[in-house]
């Protein structure tokens, strides 16, 4: 029974991705219809999380962003559904990546990279690099408490020669194929919330004190890697294409939190240019920052 859910949604998955992907998008509106208008899922998270982060915009201007998040939030569901099935051929054609030369010549060169994402436009279709590398790509996940829905996640992710590995074991894994001479890349998600005893840094982030994650410094520090910031852009309903960005390759010369602020700055430009694409309704900001903490951030 325990991987009950996981056959399940594979038989879905399996069925359904012989259907036209419009009739996908013809759920997915319906989908949007019950989310927003019937349920009304995290609508309030949503909304607080948006007049922080725009107080300089109005009622309406947010209820757009808003409107559009919640329509792009089921398209996101829907097309990562369709992901678990889609052909090799299929994926490229939708999820182009315009100059993935930037991150193979690294590679080759033996530089690990490091590839810096946010929860922006639909990250999971992010795990077709290894249809355009040679090289192995790590994408740090954390596991879920359901164990069938996070094995359904893991065959998804693997799909096309990703690798998922689990957040605690990322640096040892990194570390360990540096000292076997292995260049690798990662895909790291730098919009998450630390838990609160793992809090070590503060800035402002979308108009708000924000507690951000230092794996991704630490670690480009630790193997020399390269850093790269992914910019995913909607073109349309099902298509999708990638940019990177150099965002440092000398990161020991870097001053402290500077790869931390280039990466965090990196994502909210692309943010504030297209927001309905980002997860809103994501709790980000649960943790406030304490007194002693107002005037440096925390080392």
């Amino acid at each position: 029974m325990a991987y009950l859910l996981y056959y399940i949604l594979r038989g879905f998955t399996w069925l359904t991705h012989f259907l036209p992907l419009r009739v996908h998008y013809a759920f997915s509106d319906f989908l949007y219809f019950m989310v927003y208008h019937v349920f009304g899922y995290r609508r309030k998270v949503v909304q607080t999380n948006l007049s922080n982060a725009f107080p300089e915009k109005s009622d309406d201007e947010r209820r757009k962003i808003e409107k559009g998040f919640y329509r792009h939030f089921c398209d996101s569901f829907i097309e990562t559904l369709y992901f678990s099935q889609i052909s090799s051929a299929r994926i490229k054609k939708r999820m182009k990546f315009l100059n993935p030369e930037l991150a193979n010549n690294y590679l080759e060169a033996g530089r690990p990279v490091i590839v810096s994402m946010g929860h922006h436009n639909n990250w999971e279709w992010l795990c077709s690099w290894g249809l355009h590398s040679n090289s192995e790509f790590y994408v740090i996940y954390k596991t879920l408490h359901n164990k069938s829905i996070d094995r359904f996640y893991y065959k998804l992710r693997s799909r096309f020669k990703a690798i998922p590995l689990e957040k605690n074991k990322t640096f040892r894994q990194l570390v360990n194929d540096k000292n076997q001479n292995k260049v690798t890349a990662a895909g790291f998600l730098n919009d998450q919330t630390p838990k609160k005893n793992e809090i070590q840094y503060w800035t402002t982030f979308l108009n708000q004190d924000t507690p951000i994650l230092l794996g991704t410094e630490k670690i480009a520090k630790k193997l020399n890697a390269v850093v790269l910031g992914a910019h995913m852009c909607k073109i349309k309903r099902g298509h999708y294409q990638v940019t990177y960005h150099l965002l440092t390759d000398k990161p020991n010369e870097c001053a402290p939190f500077e790869i931390t602020e280039k990466h965090t700055r990196f994502l909210e430009q692309i943010i504030k240019d297209e927001p309905a694409y980002w997860l809103w309704s994501h709790r980000r900001w649960k943790h406030k920052r304490e007194p002693e903490q107002s005037a440096t951030p925390a080392k």
